[in-house]
């Protein structure tokens, strides 16, 4: 038997949940006044990601005072109604679909993907189609492992929808065995490692540090993942690094540019973990609601680059493993995508004078 995929940024939770299909009412409440629409129904309708939504916002599937909207960018006023139909979900056995995959490495056993934010992992509610496992059929034709069965051929871990970079997919059941036990370790016998980039709100206390807290999904909210005390949820550790300050015009401290290492591998992990110790990642929908009022203080090209951005600001950006098959080490890096590297860069123009003197120097302690 096969255990079970790693948790490790898994899409289900803040992707799309089951949400009867129908058509939801909504009126536009004071927080809502000048704010984009796929914003303001991300924060409205638990359990529908902001890409389907703004997905059935171009397919004419919204409406605002009764007028059906497709620019997801459109400005909503206090006390407007909305109305948003949801499609019945689609049972889906995958198909091939002609969908570019920006390939990194490829032999007969295994393939790694340069994953772009906005594409699902496998089919779940909500994404029948359109999703890398849809693009691995077509690709891989008939050699993609079978192991993870009919919806998950090859996949041997995920990311969040939302989430940028590396993932490696199986080719041959051979490969799906000896990857799937590499990332059941987490990388603890050393054969796997994994690195992340993130922008955070505010900075970290010390340049490196670790957040050890066992995470559980939330009691309130299903869509959720919460840190729980330890021995009621499943045992999480992430380390951390800040690798740059972004300033304000005075130079205060308004973001930071970190990388990130998981000890373990949870269901949203590193964002619920920076959100615990107060520096949620910017554009995190989920669990960075609460400091969105902070993008007032960055400049205007900060604040656009934000918005453009519009999902959480995390990439996948190293990626090492043993070769399952021919025991090869093997590692790769990856650049952070165009739209994560314009916010970095529209921060960096913004910043005042440099803070990194601030930051307590140490080897870092648990959170």
């Amino acid at each position: 038997m096969i255990a079970d995929l790693p948790d490790d940024d898994i899409e289900e939770l803040d992707d799309d949940v089951a949400v009867a299909a129908g058509v939801v009412a909504l009126v536009a409440g004071a927080e809502a006044q000048g704010q984009r629409i796929d914003r303001v129904l991300t924060a409205a309708i638990p359990g529908i990601s902001r890409s389907r939504l703004q997905g059935l916002i171009k397919s004419g599937q919204v409406t605002l005072d009764g007028v059906a909207v497709t620019d997801p960018g459109t400005k909503v006023r206090s006390g407007q109604a909305m109305s948003v139909t949801l499609p019945p979900p689609v049972a889906a056995d995958p198909q091939g679909e002609d969908i570019p995959l920006n390939v990194v490495f490829e032999d007969r056993h295994l393939i790694v993907i340069d994953k772009p934010a906005g594409l699902v992992v496998h089919p779940a509610a909500g994404h029948g189609t359109g999703t890398l496992v849809n693009a691995l059929i077509a690709h891989c034709s008939d050699s993609l492992s079978g192991i993870g069965g009919v919806k998950r051929p090859g996949i041997v871990h995920r990311l969040d929808k939302d989430t940028s970079g590396l993932l490696v997919a199986a080719k041959s059941d051979a490969a799906h065995a000896g990857l799937s036990e590499q990332f059941a370790a987490h990388g603890a016998d050393g054969r796997l490692q994994r690195a992340y980039l993130a922008v955070v709100w505010g900075v970290p206390p010390r340049t490196k540090g670790v957040v050890d807290a066992a995470l559980s999904r939330s009691a309130q909210n299903r869509v959720k993942i919460a840190v729980v005390p330890e021995g009621s949820g499943r045992h999480a550790v992430t380390h951390y690094e800040v690798l740059e300050v972004f300033t304000d015009t005075d130079g205060s401290p308004v973001a930071a540019l970190v990388k990130l290492v998981l000890e373990t591998g949870r269901t949203h992990q590193i964002r619920v973990h920076m959100a615990h110790i107060g520096h949620p990642l910017l554009g995190d929908p989920v669990y960075g609601r609460g400091f969105q009022t902070r993008a007032a203080r960055l400049r205007d090209g900060a604040r656009s680059a934000l918005d453009e951005l519009g999902r959480q600001a995390l990439h996948a950006a190293e990626l090492g493993f043993e070769h399952p098959v021919t025991g090869k080490a093997l590692s790769f890096q990856s650049e952070m995508p165009a739209d994560l590297a314009a916010l970095t860069a529209a921060l960096r123009a913004g910043s005042g004078k440099t803070v990194a003197g601030k930051i307590k120097r140490g080897r870092g302690r648990r959170a």
